[in-house]
């Protein structure tokens, strides 16, 4: 029995450390390309796959402001 609840207790563990906010992540910081990229963006009103596509493209130097 006490090795079914330390299983228990294990699992509650793993699986409580597995859902961590968003946030709680440490995140690459954004290069100033990128930045630039998404103010561009907002500026056209793009959104979903429309504004991936444009970013994508923007980041690697292939549209025209």
């Amino acid at each position: 029995m006490k090795h079914l609840l330390s299983a228990f207790a294990v699992l509650a563990i793993v699986a409580g450390g597995a859902t961590l906010p968003a946030g709680a992540m440490e995140q690459k910081p954004r290069s100033a390309k990128s930045i630039e990229c998404s103010k561009l963006a907002d500026q056209k009103g793009l959104h979903g796959k429309a504004r991936h596509k444009f970013r994508s493209e923007c980041k690697r130097g292939k549209t025209s402001s």
